[in-house]
């Protein structure tokens, strides 16, 4: 496989339609809700929130989609670098947030062994 995730892919879509037309219909719908232009947020708000989400779920065709996006809504390189960031704060303090839940779990089981 020389490509995991390519915009090549988005072809698939009207198959995607025609084997599950309701479900896909339904997210496609959502999808354009989102990002409607009209909202209480920003349009490059509402970009460096999808962004930084794409960023921290690691899908590729939505880095691009909202990479684009942002730029197109005004955004600075500058502005990505530390969005960048900043997402990778939160994935690390995601990361260190359930190592904790693990020392708990890892407590808990010894306190399961202890009372058999």
């Amino acid at each position: 496989m020389s490509h995991y995730q390519s915009p090549s892919d988005f072809q698939y879509i009207p198959s995607l339609l025609n084997l599950a037309p309701q479900e896909t219909k339904a997210f496609i719908d959502f999808d354009h809700a989102i990002k409607r232009k009209d909202g209480n947020i920003p349009e490059k708000t509402r970009e460096f929130i999808a962004l930084a989400v794409a960023l921290t779920t690691q899908c590729a065709y939505c880095i691009e989609v909202h990479t684009k996006a942002a730029k197109h809504a005004g955004a600075q390189k500058e502005e990505l670098a530390e969005l960048i960031s900043i997402a990778a704060a939160v994935r690390a303090g995601a990361t260190m947030g359930h190592g904790l839940l693990a020392l708990r779990l890892f407590s808990e089981t010894d306190n399961l062994i202890t009372k058999e």
